[in-house]
């Protein structure tokens, strides 16, 4: 019975996602509207749509919770995957969606964590990058001048 409504569900879903698909629901609507006069837009003709959307969106809702639970499924084990094939990545990441919400604020929390200490070790690394290049510059713009040509930091013209 899975197997079958697995099969199912999966060609709806991939018919009903299709520009075609669109389409046909507009031509029935607009068809729907255009029998309107000759049925003079009585109960029963009103009746005709919304039973009908109604029944195809309880259904729909079905089949498209089923592809949802099916593709987050299939994505969880290809980063799992991908995690266990990682030799640094941490194995405790692995089955995230089996934890509890308090459990992945608390990961959330350490990230957030992490992050801030690594944007933190990046701005500090950048502003010794920056020193580092004044510095050079100055260094170059005085060997330049004669100032200190041997680059001992000494001025030649205290050497003589």
């Amino acid at each position: 019975m899975s197997e079958f409504f697995h099969k199912i569900s999966t060609k709806i879903s991939n018919a009903s996602g299709k520009a075609s698909a669109f389409i046909l629901s507009v031509m029935v609507v607009v068809i729907w509207a255009a029998v309107g006069p000759i049925f003079n837009y009585s109960d029963t003709w009103q009746l005709v749509i919304n039973t009908s959307t109604t029944v195809i969106t309880f259904l729909m809702v079905f089949l498209i919770q089923n592809t949802q639970n099916r593709d987050s499924k299939s994505i969880h084990l290809k980063l799992d995957e991908l995690i266990r094939a990682q030799k640094n990545a941490s194995n405790a990441f692995m089955d995230l969606d089996s934890r509890t919400d308090q459990e992945l604020v608390e990961l959330e929390e350490h990230f957030a964590i992490m992050s801030s200490k690594v944007t933190g070790e990046k701005l500090e690394r950048q502003q010794k990058r920056e020193a580092n290049e004044h510095k050079l510059h100055i260094f170059n713009k005085s060997k330049k001048m004669g100032i200190d040509k041997d680059g001992d930091g000494v001025k030649d013209s205290a050497k003589k």
